[in-house]
C-alpha cells in the first residue's frame, strides 16, 4: 500500500458515513494501483489515466522513444474526470454533477484520491497505519529519502514500506532481507531493531569465557551506544563492549584501544543468528 504526503493536517479529507455525498462501491473503479472514482487529466500530454502511475508505465515503457517519456507531474493536475458521469471538473472530492465521492481519502494538495481508507490515518506530511499512531517515533519528512537498502526513493513506491522502532522508514521486504544476513540495527542511526536482550545475555557469557590477553587485561576505552546515546568508559574486550546504561553491546569505541575492535551490531547479530 502506497502512503502520500500532504501539506498539512487540514489538507487531507476523509468522508464521514453522515456525509451527504453519494457514496459507491470503488471495488469496480479505479485501477491495480487506487479505488477511486476518478480519473487524472494528465497536465504533461493532455491524456486521461486512472491515476499517475497508470500514466508512468505507459509513457516510460520500453517502446517509447526515450526522448518522449516522462513522468506525471502530480501536483500540476488541474483536472479530473468522473468515473460515473464522465464529468471533467477542477480538482475536488465531490463530483460537481452526480455528487459521487470521487475519493473518501483525498488530498488537495497531492491530488490524491483513494476509497480505501481502512489502513490510514493522517500526519503531518505522510500517512501511516493506524497500529502505530500513539506509539511510532516521529521522524521529519521521514519517507521523502531513498531506501536505505535498495536505494529506491520512498515518496514514489509502490512496495510495502515498514518503520522501524527508531522513526526512519524502509521497504518491508529490504527489512526482511536484512534480518536473513542477521543484521539488526537501522541502516540509518545504527539503533537496534528489534529486541536483543536475549543475545546481549549471550554476549555476557562470551566476554566471561574468553580471556583477554595479558597486554589488554586493564586497558580501557571509552565507547558511544548507539541504542541510548550514552557515553561509558568501560574495559576493553575483543567480543564487544557493553553499554554501563542500557546493557547494550550495540556500541561503538569512540576513544582509547586497538582501532580494530570496535564493538558494533554486527557482533551481536553473529550471536543471533547462532
Amino acid at each position: 500500500m502506497e502512503m502520500e504526503p500532504q501539506g498539512s493536517v487540514a489538507d487531507v479529507q476523509v468522508a464521514k458515513a453522515n456525509d451527504s455525498t453519494v457514496e459507491v462501491d470503488g471495488g469496480n473503479l479505479g485501477c491495480i494501483h487506487y479505488r477511486r472514482g476518478c480519473k487524472l487529466k494528465a497536465p504533461c500530454c493532455d491524456e486521461v489515466y486512472d491515476c499517475r502511475h497508470c500514466h508512468n508505465e505507459i509513457k516510460n515503457a520500453i517502446e517509447i522513444d526515450p526522448i518522449r517519456r516522462h513522468d506525471l507531474p502530480r501536483h500540476e493536475v488541474k483536472k479530473v474526470i468522473c468515473s460515473l458521469c464522465d464529468t471533467e471538473q477542477d480538482v475536488q472530492q465531490n463530483c460537481i454533477n452526480c455528487g459521487v465521492c470521487m475519493g473518501k481519502y483525498f488530498c488537495q494538495i497531492c491530488k490524491f484520491y483513494d476509497n480505501d481508507v481502512s489502513l490510514k490515518i493522517t500526519f503531518p506530511r505522510c500517512c501511516y497505519s493506524k497500529e502505530i499512531k500513539d506509539t511510532h517515533v516521529c521522524v521529519e519528512r521521514a519517507m521523502h529519502h531513498d531506501c536505505p537498502v535498495c536505494s529506491e526513493f520512498l515518496f514514489d513506491t509502490l512496495k510495502d514500506l515498514t518503520m522501524l522502532p527508531c522513526g526512519h522508514t524502509m521497504h518491508l521486504d529490504c527489512l526482511k532481507e536484512m534480518e536473513r544476513h542477521h543484521r539488526y540495527s537501522c541502516p540509518i542511526c545504527s539503533k537496534s531493531i528489534c529486541d536483543l536482550s536475549e543475545a546481549w545475555k549471550n554476549l555476557d557469557y562470551e566476554v566471561e569465557v574468553t580471556p583477554m590477553p595479558e597486554i589488554y587485561k586493564n586497558k580501557m576505552v571509552w565507547i558511544l551506544c548507539n541504542d541510548c546515546q550514552k557515553i561509558s568508559k568501560v574495559q576493553f574486550h575483543i567480543v564487544g563492549q557493553k553499554c554501563t546504561q542500557c546493557n547494550s553491546y550495540n556500541t561503538r569505541q569512540i576513544r582509547g584501544g586497538p582501532s580494530s575492535a570496535v564493538s558494533c551490531t554486527s557482533s551481536a547479530s553473529e550471536e543471533v543468528a547462532n
